[in-house]
């Protein structure tokens, strides 16, 4: 289960990290409530790192403990639904977070940069990872295969840098999200 770390509502060590990466502000700097309201005056967008309940979050997190991976890449980590509670849940496991967009990977980066050195943010496409074979012990691909053109291609390379396992999650229905390319 998550450790519930929470402030208002938010994960407080994640997103003091955020705000002293973003802001250039020392490790040292570690009141979350102070941190907070800096990087709302700043216009900082703190919203990712509110607490979230998802059951498909809480399964996959479920799932991920009963494996205990030694290192883990989170394939397309987006806003932080799925990394922010990865993070928070298994605070020794190191993370290397993908994704496409360069405002994401910039936002994970800030969060390592700002003192959680575990976490490696990387601007890749799973389509061509940057990776040897087996690099990782496990790979999550969560919500971002229904994304893809070339959905097995993603797969092939997601199982290609895993050592132990891939876990996959999709949406369960057709939605109107007019990014969503496949239905599965």
């Amino acid at each position: 289960r998550a450790k519930r770390r929470t402030m208002d509502g938010y994960y407080p060590e994640l997103l003091a990290a955020f705000v002293r990466g973003r802001l250039g502000l020392p490790e040292g700097e570690d009141d979350p409530g102070r941190l907070l309201e800096l990087g709302r005056r700043e216009g900082l967008r703190l919203h990712k790192f509110k607490t979230t309940e998802l059951p498909r979050v809480r399964k996959a997190l479920g799932i991920l403990q009963g494996l205990a991976p030694a290192s883990l890449l989170d394939v397309g980590c987006g806003r932080g639904t799925f990394l922010w509670p990865l993070l928070d849940a298994l605070p020794e496991l190191p993370v290397t977070a993908e994704d496409v967009s360069p405002q994401r990977v910039t936002d994970a980066d800030a969060v390592r940069r700002g003192g959680v050195g575990r976490l490696t943010a990387l601007a890749a496409s799973v389509l061509d990872l940057p990776f040897p074979d087996g690099a990782f012990d496990g790979v999550t691909v969560l919500e971002v295969i229904e994304h893809l053109e070339e959905p097995e291609r993603g797969l092939r390379e997601a199982l290609r840098v895993a050592g132990r396992f891939v876990l996959v999650s999709v949406p369960s229905k057709p939605d109107d999200n007019p990014e969503h390319l496949h239905f599965f």
